[in-house]
């Protein structure tokens, strides 16, 4: 007798989207989209078109999922599409882009927990003394490494005990959501009156908006990452068909109005100048507001729903790892477990790459434009395996799978945005320490570790 699958009904998978999407990268990547932005009306473009272009996205991997529901990470679509090589290059680049995803995000968590233990950082002129300023930053990446250290001991307890961590993930990110919204009702005329104009700097050559948008997005593909997991629930949606692509379209579209009126919200309290050159916007507005507790019991939240994500993080990462293994493309090593059932090889090896991330980088924009150029990559490459899968699979038409419309234009959107992120990264080189080409080096070690591997695993074994 066969067991029936869990069914997904249409507000299940739009919760599952919402819960994927809204993570630590709105309270700090307003930052660096405001910073890049001329006017107003460019920043909020950004997040306008980045919420687009996830729709194109999430709807593209909802069809791979759904014609070819596999387990093991991306790493079988991959090799499908592809080649085996492609396949464990991109799925390692995406190991190493979720450890720097992590490492950024304890990077952020810690700038908030810092202005709580060291007040002075937040002032500009003690911040301009460089010996000050090294301080401040050994601090931050202390805490950042302290934060995984802890969670790496928490994971190496057992899956029970890294799961019972992860209950208040959702209530604290939905708890510091409606904080950022809620100053927009006690905003006064004062502050509002600082914002600029929308369409202030009409002068700006048109090369210096595309420019500026395209540095923009890089932040904001940092906020709505998440999405592409919907790749893993093709086969367990009821009616998908209909129930996928109306449970993407309105999971994102909530996101998206929820990001607009944060960025409002940021924008309406702190002032659009102001927002450029700050760092923990979040309890920023509560000090704006309700005064400098607020802040602080804010920056404590906020740092509560970093080691949250940095758990959930620990917790899945080496599983994908696991996989990998499981399919001989890793060493066996990899599916080593103690005596509490925690991956201790892969667990170890992910906590690693997360520390050494934190120490080669330091701060939080250095990070990003790394791992969404690494993420630029898995992206394009996945979504641009819809065309090959959908030939391949053309039996399947008319099945009940979800078939997206508007095909093959959402899928070269999706990748022709990706493109235009990662070449916006290459052409900022001076402002983010050669992120590309770092990149560009790490895909082509993991490309080489490959065929070693391959060679190793082949090689014939000596019996004497």
């Amino acid at each position: 007798m066969s067991v029936k699958r869990p069914q997904l009904g249409l507000l299940d998978l739009t919760m599952i989207v919402i819960s994927f999407v809204i993570g630590m990268g709105i309270f700090r990547a307003p930052v660096n989209v405001a910073a890049a932005a001329p006017t107003p009306f460019i920043f909020y473009l950004c997040w306008i078109g980045g919420g687009l272009v996830a729709m194109c996205g999430a709807l593209t991997y909802a069809e791979i999922g759904s014609r070819m529901p596999v387990t093991g990470g991306y790493y079988k679509v991959f090799a499908y599409a592809y080649h085996p090589s492609i396949a464990f290059a991109i799925n390692c680049i995406i190991l190493v882009s979720n450890s720097a995803s992590m490492a950024a995000v304890a990077l952020v968590g810690s700038e908030y927990i810092a202005s709580v233990l060291l007040p002075a950082s937040k002032d500009a002129a003690y911040m301009q003394v460089a010996a000050n300023a090294d301080f401040v930053r050994t601090v931050h990446i202390s805490i950042a490494l302290v934060a995984i250290a802890i969670f790496y001991g928490v994971n190496m307890l057992g899956l029970k005990m890294s799961a019972k961590t992860q209950t208040i993930l959702m209530v604290i990110k939905i708890a510091m959501v409606l904080l950022l919204i809620t100053p927009l009702f006690f905003a006064t005329n004062e502050t509002a009156a600082a914002t600029p104009q929308i369409l202030s700097g009409a002068s700006t050559a048109m090369t210096e908006y595309i420019k500026a948008f395209g540095i923009g997005l890089v932040a904001v593909s940092f906020t709505y990452g998440g999405y592409q997991q919907t790749i893993n629930f093709g086969e367990e949606i009821k009616n998908p068909g209909r129930n996928i692509p109306r449970g993407i379209i309105l999971g994102l579209l909530v996101i998206i109005s929820l990001y607009l009126l944060i960025n409002y919200a940021y924008v309406n309290v702190i002032g659009f100048e102001e927002l450029k050159t700050s760092k923990n916007i979040a309890a920023i507005m509560a000090s704006k507001i309700f005064g400098v507790h607020a802040e602080r019991i804010l920056s404590v939240l906020l740092f509560l729903s970093v080691l949250a994500y940095i758990n959930a993080v620990l917790m899945s990462n080496p599983r994908v790892m696991y996989a990998m293994s499981d399919d001989k493309i890793l060493p066996a090593a990899f599916k080593k477990t103690n005596n509490q059932g925690a991956l201790t090889i892969g667990l170890t090896t992910f906590s690693v790459m997360a520390a050494l991330i934190v120490f080669w980088a330091q701060e939080f924009d250095r990070i990003l434009s790394f791992t969404i150029f690494l993420d630029s990559f898995g992206m394009a490459l996945s979504a641009g395996s819809i065309f090959v899968i959908r030939k391949r699979t053309k039996h399947l038409d008319g099945t009940g799978i979800y078939k997206m419309n508007l095909y093959p234009l959402l899928p070269l959107i999706f990748i022709a945005a990706y493109m235009f992120v990662a070449l916006s990264i290459a052409f900022d080189y001076e402002n983010n320490d050669y992120a590309a080409l770092v990149g560009l080096a790490v895909l082509a070690v993991f490309l080489l570790l490959y065929f070693l591997l391959r060679q190793f695993n082949t090689r014939p074994k000596d019996n004497n």
